[in-house]
Parts: C-alpha cells; sequence; structure tokens
C-alpha cells in the first residue's frame, strides 16, 4: 500500500536528503533569478535581455541532453549530483560581475553554465527516484519532488523580490550559491545506490547508446506520447519573460509585485502534483486525458491572464495556468520512470527533458521577438494559443495511452 507524503519522508532517508537538497537548491536559484531579471530589466530598460537569459537557461539543457543521459546511464548518479552542484555554486558566483548594461553578457554565461550542469543533475536526480523509494510509492515521490519546485519558487520568487529590494541583489546571488553547497553536502550522505551504472560503462559509443534510446521509444508508442507531453505546457512559459513588463505597464506594481507572479506561478506549481497524485492514484489508465486537462487549464489560463489588468485576479489566473503546468510534468515523468528500466532510464528522461526545455527555450524567444512587435498583453495571448492548439493535436496523437489502462515497468 502507497505511504503517505509524510511517511515516505521520514521513513525513506536517503529519498529525504536528495528532496531537502532540492528544496534549497531551488529556492536558492529563485533567489537569485527574480532579483537577476529585475536588475537586466533596471540596466537595459528593455525586457529582451530577460528572455535571452531565460532562454539560455533552457536552449543549452536541450543541446546537452541527449548526450547527458548517457553520462547519467555510465555514471555513479550520487557523485554526478554532487560535482553539478559545486558547478552550479561556481557559475552563480560569477552573476557579481553584472553591474551595468555593458555586463549584461555575463548573466547569459553564468546561466547558461548553469543550465548545462542542469542537463545532467536534472535527469540524474529523476532516473535515481525509482532505486531510492519502493514501486508502490513512486508516484508519491514524483509528487513530492514536483510540489518542491512549487515550493521553492514561491518562497523563493517572493523572498528573493524582498531581500533584493532590502539589502541589493548581490546577497541574494550569495545565498544562491551557498544553498548548492549545502545541497551537495546533502546529496554526499546519500548511501543507497542510485542505479546500476556499472553495466552502462560496459557499453560502447555515444552513438550506439543514442541510437538504442530512439529504438526503444519506437518500439513503444506509449514512450514517445509521453516524451511529447511535457511540451504542451512548455511552450506557453514565455509568458514568464514578459512578467517585468506587465508588471510595469499593465499592472503598474514593481518588483515585488512581478516577484508575487512569479510566486503564484511556484503556488500552482505546488498543488499541480498534489491534485495530479490524486486523481491519477490507482487509475493510471487516466494518464491521457489529464494531460489533455492540465495542457488546456494553462493555456485556457493564460489566454485569461493577457486579458485582465486586475492584479489580484492576474495572479490567480498565473496560479491555475501552473496547477495545469505541474500536474502534467508530474504525471508524465511518474510514467516513463514506470515505463523504463534503470539501465535506460536516464536517457529516456534525458530526452524528455530535451524536448520540454527546448520547447520552454523556444518559447521565452519568441515571447521576447513578439514584445518588440507588440504590446506584452498581445504576445501572451498568441502564447497561450499556441499551447491550446498543441494540446489538441497531442490528443489526437496519443492515442495509444488510452488503449493502456497502466504502466507497467519494463
Amino acid at each position: 500500500m502507497p505511504r503517505s507524503a509524510g511517511q515516505l519522508l521520514r521513513q525513506e532517508a536517503d529519498f529525504r536528503r536528495v528532496y531537502l537538497s532540492q528544496l534549497v537548491s531551488l529556492g536558492g536559484d529563485w533567489f537569485a533569478m527574480i532579483p537577476l531579471l529585475a536588475l537586466l530589466q533596471q540596466l537595459t530598460s528593455a525586457p529582451l535581455w530577460g528572455a535571452l537569459v531565460l532562454a539560455a537557461d533552457t536552449l543549452v539543457i536541450a543541446a546537452l541532453s541527449p548526450y547527458a543521459g548517457v553520462i547519467v546511464d555510465r555514471v555513479d548518479r550520487r557523485r554526478l549530483m554532487i560535482l553539478c552542484d559545486l558547478l552550479s555554486a561556481a557559475f552563480i558566483a560569477t552573476l557579481f560581475l553584472v553591474r551595468d548594461e555593458s555586463t549584461a553578457w555575463i548573466a547569459l554565461i553564468a546561466l547558461g553554465g548553469v543550465a548545462g550542469v542542469k542537463a545532467f543533475y536534472g535527469p540524474a536526480a529523476n532516473a535515481a527516484l525509482p532505486n531510492l523509494v519502493p514501486k508502490q510509492d513512486l508516484l508519491t515521490a514524483n509528487a513530492l519532488s514536483g510540489g518542491a519546485w512549487g515550493i521553492m519558487l514561491a518562497v523563493g520568487a517572493s523572498l528573493g523580490a524582498l531581500l533584493a529590494s532590502a539589502v541589493g541583489t548581490s546577497w541574494c546571488f550569495a545565498l544562491d550559491v551557498a544553498t548548492f553547497c549545502i545541497s551537495a553536502a546533502l546529496v554526499q550522505r546519500v548511501r543507497k545506490p542510485c542505479g546500476d551504472h556499472q553495466r552502462g560503462q560496459a557499453r560502447g559509443r555515444v552513438r550506439d547508446d543514442l541510437r538504442e534510446t530512439a529504438s526503444f521509444a519506437r518500439k513503444d508508442r506509449r514512450i514517445t506520447a509521453l516524451v511529447l507531453a511535457k511540451p504542451g505546457t512548455a511552450l506557453g512559459n514565455g509568458v514568464l519573460a514578459l512578467f517585468p513588463a506587465l508588471g510595469a505597464a499593465v499592472f503598474h506594481v514593481g518588483d515585488v509585485g512581478v516577484g508575487l507572479l512569479y510566486a503564484a506561478r511556484g503556488v500552482g506549481a505546488l498543488i499541480g502534483p498534489v491534485l495530479g497524485r490524486r486523481l491519477l492514484s490507482g487509475r493510471e489508465g487516466r494518464i491521457r486525458l489529464l494531460t489533455l486537462a492540465s495542457t488546456l487549464t494553462f493555456g485556457l489560463a493564460y489566454a485569461g491572464f493577457s486579458a485582465v489588468a486586475w492584479f489580484p485576479l492576474a495572479a490567480l489566473l498565473v496560479v491555475t495556468a501552473h496547477i495545469g503546468g505541474s500536474m502534467n510534468s508530474t504525471l508524465s515523468s511518474f510514467a516513463l520512470q514506470s515505463a523504463t528500466p534503470d539501465t535506460i532510464r536516464g536517457r529516456v528522461l534525458s530526452v524528455d527533458f530535451m524536448f520540454s526545455t527546448l520547447s520552454l527555450g523556444a518559447s521565452q524567444l519568441v515571447a521576447g521577438g513578439l514584445a518588440t512587435m507588440m504590446d506584452a498583453q498581445h504576445a501572451a495571448l498568441c502564447i497561450a494559443a499556441i499551447v491550446i492548439a498543441y494540446g489538441v493535436l497531442w490528443w489526437s496523437f496519443a492515442h495509444s495511452l488510452h488503449r493502456t489502462n497502466s504502466c507497467p515497468e519494463k
């Protein structure tokens, strides 16, 4: 019988350590990201640099993910996560050099470096999850991990903006460096093996590993459909790059108000995994329907967001959108983890990561481009329409999920 979230955290020490490491590093990320976006808007007086930074945070991941998956399946995942945390701390430290418009490019290098590290860390952590908890607790573990992102986005986004206003952005960057070091220390204490990397080391060329991954996906249409699930909502995340411009021109709120919009995103990302677990538990045949519902929820909520000028309602719509987005992410990750064996799981999840981040980065670039041609509200509406159209197309493609009543372990 599946355990509750509280029981799982109390009784599975290694999972608890990985979960806490995610909490502190994600919180630090948002303590730094929100002040950085506000700083770039202040230094350059345009939303383009913020969009470029967010795009760098995703497109680098997309470029490295296929090769990162091969590494994740070949090496000790615990040691890889520790190395990733320490490298991220070093890259974030370079943000202290961003002082004026002429040094804004350093933010691109720093966030691009962190993104390159995330390309390895994310699949390593996700691929390790089935090794840290029993099969019957995997959905709960995914809900907790998805909720961790939402919790720390809500806390980090709101407190990051407040801290930046009170003591300056440098302290936010310093806190992010510290959180990555704490995260590395927590993962260091994990004792369970995070995967059978010895079998992965015996493989031949990287090209052969990638071909094996493609062959595995072709043989099971569910895998392809699940890998294509996250891009539906990822295509809408370009709206986030418009928050600073919307905060100034439409909602007439300062940095704290923009931080609250990002915090609203975190609240939605916290609720979505919990709701998804309740709706799916014991009824895995609902994956296709819930994926469509979550994607359309995201798109329709942001369509409404683009048409309002009252800040409280806008924040509520952001919450609603990201309930759908985080539900989509949690349920598709759970289904992929359940349907793939350990020896190939890192590569499959890396491809999943690649498609979602590539879609996210493309959306951010589109948002930045649209913002130069039209006002931010109309740009947000265009992006919402793309999400809705994608959801409808995905529904027609993913009929194989409808014929499957569960996601059995291969």
